[in-house]
This record gives structure tokens, sequence and C-alpha cells, in this order.
């Protein structure tokens, strides 16, 4: 890190300097102003990380203990693309004494594999932007001064694994007496399988680019987040969430969750367990699953529901009022 300071006092001030000089030339140009200081500022923020990298590098080179099974084999350049750009350094590769096979062992320290062009900020903010942008938007954004192409992006994403998290483990089963099941879906956009047009069909047999995702989540009451605050959060929350599409779908939802239940609380102990939800039929299919529920419909479904069954009430009401205006205009008139 220490050349990487030295260099940036001998060079980055002074250009930092011209980058102030500049501004106060045309102070109207401030967008100008900033983008040289981030430059400015991510160069040298790049240099200490390439520079921290080759020192991590020379370490295992002079390292006593590494001299005991391994052996230089050759120096290579590295690039990688982080959130603030790309840096390119050197690494040894070294060969095993006893088995003879050649390891990168930087790389192992650092957990990346011999062939990965991101770090994790990178793909975390690749990842961000591409739940709510485009593919190539993706790419672009996931670095201040580097992009991927959309097809690194996809890559990315395809081989994200969403298996299940495993459960909590719990050594004794809580005992409440109130448990609490809140259970809602969304559409969620998709990308285009394979190219524009190309799109998934649904159980109804339409095309669609969008796909339903359930969430139920567990918790056993809400409090207060310290005792004078205004704000409230749900106590022990546990969420499920996923594409359960279909019967068989639901079906391993509620298992999902009856399981979890069982192995966290003590059941015989609870004295009921609410479900609220807006009245889908997978919603209710928990009530099959998990037994002793009390369904409850949220308020919001309840006032909309209610609209509907007494709308045609509300418009008789304003036929007859409307019809008395008349007749009262008209006895008028005749007066």
């Amino acid at each position: 890190m220490n050349k990487s300071i030295q260099h940036f006092e001998e060079n980055g001030i002074h250009k930092l300097e011209k980058v102030v000089e500049n501004f106060l030339k045309d102070p109207r140009d401030m967008a100008g102003f900033v983008h040289g200081i981030q430059n400015e500022v991510v160069r040298l923020g790049l240099d200490i990380i390439r520079e921290t990298l080759e020192d991590c590098d020379q370490m295992l080179r002079d390292s006593a203990k590494r001299k005991s099974r391994w052996v230089i084999s050759r120096r290579d350049s590295k690039q990688l693309i982080t959130s603030l750009g790309e840096i390119s350094f050197r690494k040894t590769l070294f060969r095993n004494k006893e088995d003879g096979h050649s390891e990168y062992l930087l790389d192992a320290i650092l957990g990346l594999d011999p062939h990965e062009r991101m770090t994790e900020d990178a793909e975390a903010e690749l990842f961000k932007e591409a739940a709510d942008a485009s593919y190539r938007k993706a790419g672009e954004e996931c670095s201040i001064q580097s992009s991927v192409s959309k097809e690194t992006v996809k890559n990315k994403i395809h081989a994200l694994d969403f298996s299940r998290a495993p459960k909590p483990c719990v050594h004794k089963k809580r005992q409440v007496k109130y448990l609490y099941i809140d259970a809602d879906e969304d559409h969620v956009a998709l990308q285009f399988q394979n190219k524009k047009g190309n799109l998934q069909v649904n159980e109804q047999g339409y095309k669609s680019n969008c796909a339903m995702a359930k969430l139920v989540y567990v918790y056993e009451g809400i409090e207060k987040e310290h005792p004078k605050s205004r704000r409230h959060r749900l106590v022990n929350t546990y969420y499920f969430s996923g594409i359960y599409a279909g019967e068989s779908g639901n079906a391993a939802l509620w298992d999902e969750v009856y399981h979890y239940l069982e192995e966290t609380y003590d059941l015989d102990h609870v004295e009921k367990i609410f479900l609220n939800g807006d009245g889908g039929n997978w919603i209710k299919a928990g009530k099959k699953k998990i037994s002793g529920i009390t369904y409850v419909l949220d308020e919001f479904h309840i006032q909309q529901y209610l609209s509907r069954a007494t709308s045609h009430l509300l418009d008789r009401t304003e036929d007859i009022r409307r019809e008395l205006t008349e007749a009262m205009r008209s006895g008028t008139k005749r007066t």
C-alpha cells in the first residue's frame, strides 16, 4: 500500500489540484468537478487493492512453510472486475512437491475460482441491478469504471443455487400461546427464456413472462423496536418463499411450514395458530395441512369484499335520491 500512497502523493494530488483549479475557473461545472474527484479517488482505491493482493502473493513466495511443500512454477497476470473498476495484478502458480499438481495459492486464500473474473461486491451490484432492470443495464452498473456483457449477467444469474436453506437448529422447542402465519403472493417479471418472443406457458396454457411467487412467514407476535418507539417489528420471524406451482407445489410449501412449526415449537402448548391472508385457495389449503388453524381475512380484503357485496345497494340509493329530487322539482313547478 505504501507504493500506492507514494504514487498518489506524487501524481494523484497534482491531478486533484488540477481538477480544483479547473472548477474555480468555471464554478458552474459542478458535475465535471465531482466526476474529476471521483476518478482520482477511485484510481487510488484500485491501486491500493492491486498492491495489497500482490503483497499477499509475495508473502506466499517468501513463506518458509510454503517452501516445504510447494515450489514456484511461474507468475501470471490476473484481471478482476470490482465494484470500483477493473484491476490487473500478478500472482504466482505453485507446484506441489508431493503429487505434482499446480495451484494459485493466492486464489485459494481469497476463495476465488482460478477463472473467476468478478469479485463478490461486483456480483452483488450486478444481481441488485438485474432484479430491477435488464441484463444489459445490470452489466453496465455492476462497477463504477468497468462493465460486463449481458451474456455474463445471464450466466451468473442462471448459475445461482436457490435450494432451500437449512432450518434453524433448535435445541429446545419454544413454548408460546399464539402463533401467526401470514401468506401472500406477487407477480414476478421474468426475462425471456431463450430469445424475445419465447415465453413461458402457464398452467392454463397461456403464454406469460411472469411467475407467481408465494411468501409465507411465521412469527410469534409484534413488539416495539424499543420502549419509546412508534415502529414495531415481528418477533422471531421465519420466511418461506418461492415458485410453488400447482397443487403439488402448494402441498410442498405447507409441508415445509408444518415441519418448521413441529421442529421449533411445542405445539401442545400453542393455544391458537392464526393464518392471515387474502382468501386465495392456496392459502386456505394451509388449513388442511396444519390442524387447529384459525383463518383470518385481512382488513384490506374485508373492506374490498364488503364494497363488492354492497355496491348495488349504493347504486339503488343513488337512484332513489335522484327520483326524490326530480319529484320535488316537479312539485315546485306545479305550485
